[in-house]
């Protein structure tokens, strides 16, 4: 059993509650569950990403790519049209499959494509200014109040 004590972390931080939670669901993870479809996570710039999924044998219909708050979920179900073929043989993966991607603060899908059997997710940070850095002016709150007593 792996564990670990997150709380010398937690003592210098704020507002990384989901942290803990994380962990523990990625250290939970069954690793077989986790396995099909093989993907690849790729940084392609300063706050760009892209996500590439083997899925071989879906057509774009049969690929749902949906972001709801902070998690990226990819869905994948053939369409059973009456396909009667009788297989010899069958090592294409044609299951269905539910893949989550946990995403950062101000991470956003900015599109999808399927190229020769491969899903591509681009992903690009986007930090409002509001939270980016800025400088505070540090005032000195005694000068004002000595200024008025020199000046009177």
């Amino acid at each position: 059993m792996r564990t670990f004590d997150l709380s010398p972390l937690f003592r210098s931080t704020v507002g990384f509650d989901r942290m803990t939670r994380l962990m523990e669901s990625a250290l939970n993870a069954d690793d077989a569950a986790v396995s099909y479809p093989p993907y690849n996570i790729e940084k392609t710039g300063d706050d760009d990403y892209r996500i590439i999924m083997a899925v071989a044998g879906f057509a774009p219909e049969d690929i749902d790519v949906t972001q709801k708050e902070q998690v990226l979920l990819v869905a994948g179900r053939q369409s059973k049209d009456g396909d009667q073929r009788q297989y010899l043989h069958r090592g294409i993966a044609g299951r269905a499959f539910e893949r989550r991607f946990q995403l950062a603060d101000h991470i956003k899908v900015t599109g999808a494509s399927l190229v020769n059997g491969l899903l591509h997710v681009e992903l690009k940070r986007e930090v409002p200014e509001a939270a980016k850095p800025r400088s505070i002016r540090i005032t000195n709150a005694t000068a004002p109040a000595a200024l008025e007593q020199q000046a009177a």
